[in-house]
């Protein structure tokens, strides 16, 4: 995530709220750290340790508490027990991992994007592109351009809106997005901007799937997709769907992005002109994927944008679009800083195709009316059907849910498990109607009075 150069606050304003248990409010930490601290410096720090999960904000915003925000217990197994790890992605894994001290600081290389040529260079292999065509093809893909997306659109708004903004350490849950998307209701003690990013990524992904004839690679596209996903969200409104007139750093990075508005603008061009030449919708969707964010053409949101960007190619040629499901945040920001502080594209690649993987399967089950059993499921079968009646024999509205699943993910699996059950259960809960809620050992008095207090 980008942010202005200047960054001494932060380290001073966790220690602040560290030291006071119960929170602080914003004049708490004014005095905490001087008379001299600039307000409106100090309330971008603030929304920027928020939105990237290190501190929590309770309240409204005038009488809002800052408190540190609790460690995840229920994150993703570590990234190499999730992901295969290619030898050259392990390098530059272990490069990133290092502290920032000990990494050399490193400024935009042109040449990196000037290097590639569109159908003589190539990220992926042959064969590589070639197996992603078979997961990611399917019957009628000669259809128009956008039917098989239009046909998904509810799953894959849910889907990709919640995990895109997971990756930016969003802490909504997936029955919070889900009734976030179709109630327009924010969940309690999560700050607005969480609220915010997820209806921008709604209304991006409709733009793609809606304009699937009329977006690709080009300036109208890109812009207005980053309209969209910035809505609401930069502290300068006039940066929304334009191009970075300001300096900008990587946070937790050596990294130091281009800084001349001319030499910004000229790069993007030729970006934008490289992808719209690559024949392989894959290819183009990992190039855009790697170079727009080691451009950072945008004030911020840059990754959000190359990660929709990256759905382009996908929805124009009807294959499965790319979702991000399962994949761990932790291992994707290092990806990023391998591309951002080395030009290196292994890490990311292995990252992409593990993740193209989930998301076809996915789209795969949705689309099949018979297909083979998740081995997950199976294995939890037991879990699943306890929590799933439990939520209805106690008559749990949305909210009790979803903190009830939670919380019995901590005691049911094993740590590293704890996050896919929650997502599974939830999926079996939002699909939960009239015509399957025996297999639960649930009687219908039971559903009845149970469905009433879930659609109130």
């Amino acid at each position: 995530m980008s942010r202005p150069a200047s960054n001494d606050l932060i380290p001073a304003i966790l220690a602040a709220v560290a030291a006071a248990p119960a929170g602080l409010t914003f004049g708490e930490i004014t005095t905490a750290l001087g008379e001299k601290t600039v307000r409106r410096t100090l309330q971008y720090r603030l929304q920027r340790l928020v939105e990237t999960g290190e501190l929590r904000m309770s309240g409204n915003r005038r009488s809002a508490r800052y408190t540190i925000a609790a460690p995840r217990q229920d994150g993703p197994a570590p990234p190499a027990e999730v992901v295969p790890i290619s030898p050259t992605g392990r390098a530059a894994l272990d490069y990133v991992r290092q502290p920032v001290a000990a990494r050399t600081p490193v400024g935009y290389d042109r040449a990196f994007l000037e290097a590639y040529r569109p159908n003589e260079t190539f990220y992926l292999a042959a064969g590589e592109r070639e197996r992603l065509a078979r997961i990611g093809a399917h019957e009628g893909d000669a259809a128009p351009a956008g039917t098989y997306a239009k046909r998904i659109l509810d799953r894959l708004l849910i889907d990709l809106a919640w995990n895109s903004s997971r990756l930016e350490g969003n802490t909504y849950s997936l029955l919070d997005t889900r009734r976030l998307i179709d109630f327009g209701q924010e969940a309690e003690g999560r700050a607005h901007r969480e609220a915010q990013m997820i209806l921008n990524h709604k209304d991006a992904i409709e733009f793609l799937v809606q304009s699937a004839d009329d977006i690709g690679f080009n300036r109208y596209t890109i812009l207005n997709l980053h309209a969209l996903l910035a809505n609401n969200l930069l502290a300068d409104p006039r940066a929304v769907g334009r191009l970075r007139h300001i300096a900008v750093g990587i946070e937790r990075s050596v990294f130091h992005p281009l800084e001349t508005p001319q030499l910004i603008e000229e790069c993007f061009d030729q970006l934008l002109a490289s992808a719209e030449a690559i024949t392989d919708p894959f290819e183009q969707a990992f190039f855009v994927m790697a170079q727009l964010p080691y451009l950072q053409p945008f004030d911020d949101v840059n990754k959000r944008v190359s990660r929709l960007a990256a759905n382009i190619p996908l929805v124009r040629a009807n294959l499965a679009p790319l979702s991000f499901t399962d994949v761990p945040d932790d291992l994707y920001a290092q990806a990023m800083l391998a591309v951002y502080e080395r030009q290196e594209t292994d890490l990311l690649k292995d990252v992409f195709l593990w993740a193209y993987e989930r998301s076809a399967a996915r789209y795969a089950a949705v689309r099949q009316s018979v297909g083979e059993p998740d081995p997950f499921r199976l294995r939890h079968r037991q879990a699943l059907r306890d929590l799933i009646s439990q939520v209805v024999r106690r008559g749990l509205g949305r909210v009790e849910a979803a903190d009830y699943i939670r919380a019995q993910a901590q005691v049911l699996v094993e740590p590293e498990t704890r996050e896919q059950l929650v997502e599974v259960a939830e999926t079996e809960l939002l699909a939960l109607h009239e015509g399957n809620f025996a297999r639960y050992q649930i009687r219908p008095s039971q559903y009845v009075a149970w469905r009433k207090i879930w659609d109130a």
